[in-house]
């Protein structure tokens, strides 16, 4: 199905997740590439060798999930968008989720946004925490949501509404 669609499967998306005991110690990249393309900004953009692509830059990006920090600079510059980074430290009921969010306009902390999964279908309105738009980000927002955890492996963008 994912060689026609690009849509991966609920076991694909998962098998890019750490542990839930990770996730819980607090923020950590999840890379969903599934694909072998040539690319290694994530690996170039980690100060904590967190990220290893190798040699020959087709291959998939391997995360050290213990020495992320969870401080999304590899999201920014991942070309693909294919970086977000997951927290359930906060509390037992919710998780914050960042994602790249190239799309005009940005939400602002505070708006209640939709939240889509990788099809675009709607799954809750979550709450908007942070929008980080620094230079050093590339022109990609990174955009902090709170979301119930029962939706951690389903979210992957948000719609803003106008």
């Amino acid at each position: 199905m994912f060689e026609k669609t690009g849509i991966p499967s609920e076991e694909m998306v998962r098998g890019k997740f750490p542990s839930i005991e990770r996730i819980n110690k607090g923020p950590v990249a999840v890379v969903e590439c599934y694909k072998e393309i040539p690319c290694n900004p994530c690996q170039d953009a980690c100060k904590f060798n967190a990220i290893k692509v190798g040699e020959d830059i087709n291959n998939i990006p391997q995360l050290n999930w213990d020495n992320c920090t969870g401080c999304a600079v590899c999201l920014s510059k991942c070309p693909g968008l294919a970086i977000m980074v997951v927290d359930g430290s906060r509390s037992e009921e919710a998780i914050l989720i960042k994602i790249p969010y190239e799309f005009l306009p940005l939400p602002k902390e505070g708006d209640l946004v939709k939240a889509l999964d990788r099809e675009g279908r709607y799954v809750a309105d979550v709450r908007v925490l942070n929008v980080l738009n620094p230079k050093s980000f590339d022109r990609t927002p990174v955009v902090t949501i709170e979301a119930d955890r029962k939706y951690l492996y389903d979210i992957r963008n948000i719609k803003v509404e106008a």
